[in-house]
Protein backbone atom coordinates (compact mmCIF):
# COMPACT_ATOMS: atom_id res chain seq x y z
CA UNK A 1 0.00 0.00 0.00
CA UNK A 2 1.57 3.77 -1.16
CA UNK A 3 -0.21 7.06 0.01
CA UNK A 4 -0.92 10.42 -1.73
CA UNK A 5 2.33 11.48 -0.51
CA UNK A 6 4.26 8.77 -1.67
CA UNK A 7 2.61 9.40 -5.31
CA UNK A 8 4.25 12.77 -5.21
CA UNK A 9 0.10 14.31 -5.14
CA UNK A 10 -1.12 16.66 -3.30
CA UNK A 11 -1.55 18.75 -1.20
CA UNK A 12 -4.73 16.80 -0.13
CA UNK A 13 -4.64 13.31 0.42
CA UNK A 14 -7.50 12.54 -0.78
CA UNK A 15 -9.10 13.55 -4.84
CA UNK A 16 -12.32 15.98 -5.40
CA UNK A 17 -15.18 14.53 -7.85
CA UNK A 18 -18.31 12.39 -7.77
CA UNK A 19 -18.24 8.68 -6.21
CA UNK A 20 -20.19 5.54 -5.83
CA UNK A 21 -20.95 4.95 -2.19
CA UNK A 22 -23.41 2.47 -2.44
CA UNK A 23 -26.44 0.94 -4.49
CA UNK A 24 -29.69 3.22 -4.55
CA UNK A 25 -31.74 -0.05 -3.45
CA UNK A 26 -29.21 -1.09 -0.55
CA UNK A 27 -30.59 2.12 1.19
CA UNK A 28 -34.07 1.69 3.44
CA UNK A 29 -35.56 2.69 6.49
CA UNK A 30 -31.86 2.60 8.64
CA UNK A 31 -29.44 4.79 8.19
CA UNK A 32 -26.32 3.20 7.21
CA UNK A 33 -22.51 3.81 8.94
CA UNK A 34 -19.91 4.26 5.77
CA UNK A 35 -16.33 5.30 5.92
CA UNK A 36 -14.31 6.96 2.78
CA UNK A 37 -11.39 9.18 2.47
CA UNK A 38 -10.29 8.48 6.02
CA UNK A 39 -13.59 9.50 8.18
CA UNK A 40 -16.56 7.80 9.35
CA UNK A 41 -20.22 9.04 7.30
CA UNK A 42 -24.02 8.29 8.34
CA UNK A 43 -26.01 7.95 5.52
CA UNK A 44 -30.10 7.77 5.49
CA UNK A 45 -32.70 8.64 3.27
CA UNK A 46 -35.65 11.18 4.38
CA UNK A 47 -39.16 10.92 3.48
CA UNK A 48 -38.71 13.28 0.46
CA UNK A 49 -36.82 10.50 -0.96
CA UNK A 50 -34.01 12.22 -1.35
CA UNK A 51 -30.82 10.53 0.19
CA UNK A 52 -28.94 12.63 2.90
CA UNK A 53 -24.95 12.13 3.80
CA UNK A 54 -23.81 13.95 6.87
CA UNK A 55 -20.64 13.52 8.84
CA UNK A 56 -21.06 10.56 11.09
CA UNK A 57 -20.46 12.28 15.09
CA UNK A 58 -22.72 14.44 17.21
CA UNK A 59 -21.20 17.45 18.15
CA UNK A 60 -22.28 17.39 21.58
CA UNK A 61 -20.83 13.69 23.09
CA UNK A 62 -18.98 12.48 19.48
CA UNK A 63 -21.91 9.80 19.15
CA UNK A 64 -22.06 8.53 15.85
CA UNK A 65 -25.54 9.00 14.59
CA UNK A 66 -25.79 5.76 12.31
CA UNK A 67 -24.41 2.97 14.15
CA UNK A 68 -26.73 2.34 17.52
CA UNK A 69 -29.52 -0.16 17.10
CA UNK A 70 -29.94 -0.52 20.87
CA UNK A 71 -31.85 3.15 21.59
CA UNK A 72 -35.08 3.00 21.67
CA UNK A 73 -35.65 5.93 19.22
CA UNK A 74 -33.85 3.71 16.75
CA UNK A 75 -35.82 0.73 17.66
CA UNK A 76 -39.30 2.73 17.69
CA UNK A 77 -38.50 3.89 13.97
CA UNK A 78 -38.59 7.80 15.65
CA UNK A 79 -34.99 8.20 14.47
CA UNK A 80 -35.95 9.58 11.16
CA UNK A 81 -37.91 12.80 11.53
CA UNK A 82 -39.11 14.05 7.53
CA UNK A 83 -35.42 15.07 6.27
CA UNK A 84 -34.10 15.26 9.40
CA UNK A 85 -32.15 12.76 12.08
CA UNK A 86 -31.48 12.53 15.24
CA UNK A 87 -28.77 11.54 17.40
CA UNK A 88 -29.81 8.12 19.38
CA UNK A 89 -27.81 9.06 22.65
CA UNK A 90 -29.50 12.26 23.07
CA UNK A 91 -31.68 12.65 20.37
CA UNK A 92 -29.79 16.27 18.58
CA UNK A 93 -32.19 16.27 15.28
CA UNK A 94 -29.67 17.08 12.49
CA UNK A 95 -31.33 18.77 9.23
CA UNK A 96 -29.86 17.66 5.71
CA UNK A 97 -27.74 20.69 5.44
CA UNK A 98 -25.99 19.11 8.78
CA UNK A 99 -27.25 21.97 10.94
CA UNK A 100 -29.12 20.69 14.43
CA UNK A 101 -32.81 22.19 13.84
CA UNK A 102 -33.87 20.32 17.07
CA UNK A 103 -32.96 20.16 21.11
CA UNK A 104 -35.50 18.04 22.48
CA UNK A 105 -34.54 19.11 26.08
CA UNK A 106 -33.76 22.94 25.08
CA UNK A 107 -35.80 25.77 24.62
CA UNK A 108 -33.43 29.06 23.90
CA UNK A 109 -31.28 29.37 20.51
CA UNK A 110 -29.61 26.73 19.50
CA UNK A 111 -25.77 26.68 19.17
CA UNK A 112 -24.24 27.74 15.56
CA UNK A 113 -21.56 25.58 16.34
CA UNK A 114 -22.99 22.35 15.89
CA UNK A 115 -23.40 21.88 12.33
CA UNK A 116 -21.83 18.65 11.04
CA UNK A 117 -20.79 18.75 7.58
CA UNK A 118 -23.43 17.94 5.02
CA UNK A 119 -22.08 16.36 1.54
CA UNK A 120 -24.09 16.53 -1.91
CA UNK A 121 -25.28 13.13 -2.78
CA UNK A 122 -27.35 11.95 -5.71
CA UNK A 123 -29.37 8.67 -7.25
CA UNK A 124 -27.78 8.18 -10.24
CA UNK A 125 -28.35 5.09 -12.52
CA UNK A 126 -29.21 2.89 -9.34
CA UNK A 127 -25.83 4.11 -7.43
CA UNK A 128 -25.60 6.83 -4.64
CA UNK A 129 -22.76 9.21 -5.91
CA UNK A 130 -21.39 11.42 -3.36
CA UNK A 131 -19.76 14.75 -4.35
CA UNK A 132 -16.04 14.76 -2.28
CA UNK A 133 -14.39 18.01 -1.77
CA UNK A 134 -11.45 18.08 1.04
CA UNK A 135 -12.29 21.55 1.19
CA UNK A 136 -15.46 21.38 0.88
CA UNK A 137 -16.17 23.28 -2.21
CA UNK A 138 -19.43 22.21 -4.43
CA UNK A 139 -19.85 20.25 -7.17
CA UNK A 140 -17.69 21.79 -10.47
CA UNK A 141 -19.61 19.42 -12.65
CA UNK A 142 -23.06 16.89 -12.77
CA UNK A 143 -22.37 13.32 -12.14
CA UNK A 144 -22.02 11.24 -14.92
CA UNK A 145 -25.03 9.82 -16.60
CA UNK A 146 -25.99 7.43 -19.59
CA UNK A 147 -29.10 8.19 -21.65
CA UNK A 148 -29.42 4.52 -22.62
CA UNK A 149 -30.53 3.81 -18.67
CA UNK A 150 -33.58 5.14 -19.20
CA UNK A 151 -34.43 3.18 -22.36
CA UNK A 152 -36.30 0.01 -22.59
CA UNK A 153 -34.49 -1.97 -24.54
CA UNK A 154 -31.33 -1.94 -21.99
CA UNK A 155 -30.99 -3.97 -19.22
CA UNK A 156 -29.55 -2.42 -16.33
CA UNK A 157 -26.89 -3.61 -14.33
CA UNK A 158 -27.44 -4.26 -10.11
CA UNK A 159 -24.48 -2.77 -8.85
CA UNK A 160 -21.75 -4.75 -7.92
CA UNK A 161 -19.38 -4.54 -4.51
CA UNK A 162 -16.81 -5.71 -5.22
CA UNK A 163 -15.16 -4.78 -2.06
CA UNK A 164 -11.83 -3.20 -1.00
CA UNK A 165 -8.71 -3.36 -2.05
CA UNK A 166 -5.26 -2.25 -0.69
CA UNK A 167 -4.21 -0.18 -4.18
CA UNK A 168 -4.46 3.67 -4.31
CA UNK A 169 -6.79 5.17 -7.37
CA UNK A 170 -4.32 5.79 -9.80
CA UNK A 171 -2.63 2.87 -10.12
CA UNK A 172 -6.18 1.74 -10.87
CA UNK A 173 -6.83 4.64 -13.60
CA UNK A 174 -3.17 3.17 -15.18
CA UNK A 175 -4.81 1.04 -17.02
CA UNK A 176 -6.28 3.71 -18.90
CA UNK A 177 -2.70 4.57 -20.95
CA UNK A 178 -2.08 0.63 -20.67
CA UNK A 179 -2.48 -1.23 -24.13
CA UNK A 180 0.18 -3.03 -23.58
CA UNK A 181 -1.33 -5.19 -20.68
CA UNK A 182 -4.56 -6.12 -22.54
CA UNK A 183 -3.23 -9.03 -24.61
CA UNK A 184 -1.50 -11.37 -22.06
CA UNK A 185 -3.84 -10.05 -19.45
CA UNK A 186 -7.04 -9.69 -21.27
CA UNK A 187 -6.59 -11.41 -24.37
CA UNK A 188 -7.41 -8.66 -26.26
CA UNK A 189 -4.53 -8.18 -29.56
CA UNK A 190 -4.94 -4.33 -29.45
CA UNK A 191 -4.69 -2.72 -32.92
CA UNK A 192 -5.28 0.66 -32.55
CA UNK A 193 -5.02 3.04 -29.12
CA UNK A 194 -5.68 6.49 -28.25
CA UNK A 195 -5.65 8.46 -25.25
CA UNK A 196 -7.79 11.85 -25.18
CA UNK A 197 -7.75 14.65 -22.01
CA UNK A 198 -10.65 16.93 -21.55
CA UNK A 199 -10.56 18.90 -18.39
CA UNK A 200 -12.02 16.67 -15.84
CA UNK A 201 -12.53 14.25 -18.13
CA UNK A 202 -10.36 11.27 -19.41
CA UNK A 203 -10.78 9.14 -22.76
CA UNK A 204 -9.55 5.83 -23.98
CA UNK A 205 -9.88 4.33 -27.64
CA UNK A 206 -8.98 1.28 -28.17
CA UNK A 207 -9.89 -1.86 -30.71
CA UNK A 208 -8.77 -5.04 -32.54
CA UNK A 209 -9.54 -8.83 -31.30
CA UNK A 210 -10.39 -10.61 -28.33
CA UNK A 211 -9.80 -14.38 -27.23
CA UNK A 212 -12.91 -14.28 -24.74
CA UNK A 213 -15.23 -13.04 -27.49
CA UNK A 214 -13.79 -14.47 -30.72
CA UNK A 215 -14.72 -11.20 -32.60
CA UNK A 216 -13.30 -8.02 -33.39
CA UNK A 217 -13.38 -5.90 -29.86
CA UNK A 218 -13.72 -2.21 -29.88
CA UNK A 219 -14.07 0.46 -27.03
CA UNK A 220 -14.52 3.80 -26.07
CA UNK A 221 -13.45 3.95 -22.09
CA UNK A 222 -14.00 7.60 -20.03
CA UNK A 223 -13.40 8.72 -16.37
CA UNK A 224 -15.58 11.14 -15.32
CA UNK A 225 -13.33 12.83 -12.31
CA UNK A 226 -10.92 9.93 -10.86
CA UNK A 227 -13.80 7.94 -9.79
CA UNK A 228 -16.17 6.95 -12.15
CA UNK A 229 -15.69 4.54 -15.43
CA UNK A 230 -17.82 3.97 -18.37
CA UNK A 231 -16.78 1.53 -21.31
CA UNK A 232 -18.84 1.25 -24.19
CA UNK A 233 -18.06 -2.08 -26.06
CA UNK A 234 -18.91 -3.93 -28.97
CA UNK A 235 -17.87 -7.37 -29.94
CA UNK A 236 -19.81 -9.33 -32.38
CA UNK A 237 -23.24 -8.19 -32.69
CA UNK A 238 -23.05 -7.06 -28.47
CA UNK A 239 -23.56 -3.58 -27.47
CA UNK A 240 -22.66 -3.13 -23.72
CA UNK A 241 -21.74 -0.43 -20.96
CA UNK A 242 -19.72 -1.73 -18.52
CA UNK A 243 -19.53 0.51 -15.15
CA UNK A 244 -16.24 0.47 -13.03
CA UNK A 245 -15.92 2.70 -10.36
CA UNK A 246 -13.37 2.87 -7.63
CA UNK A 247 -13.88 5.16 -4.15
CA UNK A 248 -10.83 6.08 -1.45
CA UNK A 249 -11.68 3.95 1.48
CA UNK A 250 -7.85 5.14 3.28
CA UNK A 251 -5.09 6.71 1.92
CA UNK A 252 -4.01 4.30 0.03
CA UNK A 253 -7.18 1.43 0.02
CA UNK A 254 -9.51 1.54 -2.46
CA UNK A 255 -13.04 0.04 -2.75
CA UNK A 256 -14.67 -1.38 -6.37
CA UNK A 257 -17.53 -1.35 -7.82
CA UNK A 258 -18.80 -3.28 -11.07
CA UNK A 259 -22.22 -3.35 -13.28
CA UNK A 260 -22.79 -3.94 -17.13
CA UNK A 261 -25.95 -2.48 -19.54
CA UNK A 262 -26.47 -4.15 -22.05
CA UNK A 263 -28.68 -3.87 -25.07
CA UNK A 264 -31.46 -6.20 -25.52
CA UNK A 265 -32.28 -7.76 -28.92
CA UNK A 266 -35.65 -7.25 -28.25
CA UNK A 267 -37.94 -4.08 -26.86
CA UNK A 268 -39.08 -5.07 -23.89
CA UNK A 269 -36.20 -7.41 -23.11
CA UNK A 270 -37.60 -11.56 -23.14
CA UNK A 271 -36.51 -13.44 -21.05
CA UNK A 272 -33.91 -14.95 -23.13
CA UNK A 273 -32.81 -11.00 -23.71
CA UNK A 274 -32.06 -11.22 -19.76
CA UNK A 275 -30.51 -14.32 -19.70
CA UNK A 276 -27.90 -13.25 -22.20
CA UNK A 277 -27.76 -10.21 -19.96
CA UNK A 278 -26.34 -12.23 -16.88
CA UNK A 279 -23.83 -14.20 -19.54
CA UNK A 280 -22.35 -11.28 -20.74
CA UNK A 281 -22.29 -9.63 -17.03
CA UNK A 282 -20.31 -12.50 -16.05
CA UNK A 283 -18.22 -12.21 -18.90
CA UNK A 284 -17.58 -8.67 -18.03
CA UNK A 285 -16.27 -9.44 -14.95
CA UNK A 286 -14.20 -12.77 -15.32
CA UNK A 287 -12.65 -9.51 -17.11
CA UNK A 288 -12.09 -7.36 -15.18
CA UNK A 289 -11.34 -9.66 -11.54
CA UNK A 290 -7.58 -10.14 -13.82
CA UNK A 291 -7.12 -6.91 -13.27
CA UNK A 292 -8.47 -7.29 -10.05
CA UNK A 293 -6.05 -10.10 -8.96
CA UNK A 294 -2.71 -8.39 -10.37
CA UNK A 295 -3.90 -5.68 -8.26
CA UNK A 296 -3.74 -7.79 -5.14
CA UNK A 297 -0.41 -8.89 -6.10
CA UNK A 298 1.76 -6.82 -7.02
CA UNK A 299 3.83 -3.74 -4.88
CA UNK A 300 3.10 0.19 -5.73
CA UNK A 301 4.62 1.56 -9.08
CA UNK A 302 5.38 4.72 -7.03
CA UNK A 303 7.13 5.18 -10.62
CA UNK A 304 6.47 3.28 -14.23
CA UNK A 305 9.46 2.64 -15.62
CA UNK A 306 8.53 3.97 -18.61
CA UNK A 307 9.66 2.28 -22.30
CA UNK A 308 9.33 3.98 -25.61
CA UNK A 309 6.65 2.06 -26.96
CA UNK A 310 4.33 2.12 -23.57
CA UNK A 311 1.48 4.26 -23.09
CA UNK A 312 1.20 7.96 -21.52
CA UNK A 313 1.37 6.60 -18.37
CA UNK A 314 3.14 9.80 -17.23
CA UNK A 315 0.14 11.78 -18.66
CA UNK A 316 -2.71 9.98 -17.32
CA UNK A 317 -1.25 10.56 -13.78
CA UNK A 318 -0.64 14.14 -14.02
CA UNK A 319 -4.29 14.38 -15.14
CA UNK A 320 -5.23 12.27 -11.97
CA UNK A 321 -2.99 14.67 -10.04
CA UNK A 322 -5.37 17.82 -10.89
CA UNK A 323 -8.24 16.11 -8.52
CA UNK A 324 -5.27 16.86 -5.48
CA UNK A 325 -3.96 19.97 -6.72
CA UNK A 326 -4.56 23.49 -5.04
CA UNK A 327 -7.86 24.34 -6.94
CA UNK A 328 -5.93 27.81 -8.20
CA UNK A 329 -3.61 25.57 -10.37
CA UNK A 330 -5.88 23.03 -11.76
CA UNK A 331 -7.06 25.39 -15.01
CA UNK A 332 -2.83 25.15 -15.77
CA UNK A 333 -3.14 21.27 -15.77
CA UNK A 334 -5.57 20.95 -17.87
CA UNK A 335 -4.30 23.65 -20.15
CA UNK A 336 -1.33 21.71 -20.56
CA UNK A 337 -2.97 17.87 -21.38
CA UNK A 338 -6.03 18.73 -23.21
CA UNK A 339 -5.89 16.84 -26.32
CA UNK A 340 -5.36 13.64 -27.91
CA UNK A 341 -2.15 11.52 -27.46
CA UNK A 342 -1.46 8.38 -29.03
CA UNK A 343 0.51 5.73 -27.85
CA UNK A 344 4.00 5.25 -29.77
CA UNK A 345 3.76 1.71 -30.85
CA UNK A 346 -0.08 1.86 -31.83
CA UNK A 347 -1.80 4.28 -34.96
CA UNK A 348 -4.46 6.10 -33.61
CA UNK A 349 -8.63 5.33 -34.18
CA UNK A 350 -9.36 5.32 -38.10
CA UNK A 351 -12.16 8.21 -39.40
CA UNK A 352 -14.35 5.20 -39.08
CA UNK A 353 -14.18 4.32 -35.90
CA UNK A 354 -14.29 8.19 -34.73
CA UNK A 355 -17.88 8.00 -37.19
CA UNK A 356 -19.00 5.52 -34.82
CA UNK A 357 -18.37 7.50 -31.57
CA UNK A 358 -19.93 10.89 -33.12
CA UNK A 359 -22.81 9.16 -34.40
CA UNK A 360 -23.64 7.08 -31.33
CA UNK A 361 -23.38 10.00 -29.20
CA UNK A 362 -21.44 8.22 -26.95
CA UNK A 363 -18.95 10.69 -25.07
CA UNK A 364 -22.32 13.00 -23.76
CA UNK A 365 -20.38 15.27 -21.34
CA UNK A 366 -21.57 18.24 -19.57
Amino acid sequence: MATATEYGLGPQNFPRGWFIIGASDSLAEKPQALRFFGRDFALYRGASGQPVLLDAYCVHMGTHIALSDSAVIVQSGRQIEGDSIRCPYHGWRYGPDGAVDDIPYHDGPLPKSASIRSYPVRDVMGCLMMWFDPDGAEPEYPPPFLTEWDDPQWMRWQLQDLGEISIHGIEILDNMADARHLLPTHGADCHYFENEFRDHILIQRQGGTIELYGSAFHTITWYTGPGVLFSRQEFGETLIYELIANVPVEDGVSKVWHGTLVQASNNPPTEADREYWAETDAGALHAFSADFAIWRAKRPAIGVMQLPTDGPFDHVRRWYGQFYAEPGSVASIRASLNGAVADTGLPAPSAERRAVEAQAGVLRLE
